[in-house]
């Protein structure tokens, strides 16, 4: 079997077969709900999930950054935006 040891950034969009996920608190302290998302999101269901150790509750009910509110904000408009064009580039042609 193969291991790899991946950052939250280099599996986003992805689907691991087996994850093991550490979230304990970082030394710089800055886990947030974003990068829990993304830890907890890339696997293929609850089965091929592990937790690596415990982990503090109070992680998941933390406020989220007004600057990634705000990003997350900007990215569903762009999103938004790119869904109206596509259609509209669709059904032009």
């Amino acid at each position: 079997m193969t291991a790899a040891a991946l950052t939250n950034y280099w599996s986003q969009g992805q689907t691991i077969s087996y994850v093991l996920v550490d979230i304990a608190r970082l030394p710089s302290g800055t886990l947030n709900l974003f990068n829990l998302y993304v830890a907890l999101s890339r696997s293929s269901g609850h089965d091929t999930i592990h937790l690596l150790r415990d982990f503090d509750e109070r992680l998941f009910l933390s406020a989220c950054s007004v600057d990634l509110l705000t990003e997350d904000d900007c990215l569903h408009l762009l999103d938004e935006k790119t869904r109206k064009w596509w259609v509209q580039m669709t059904t032009d042609n």
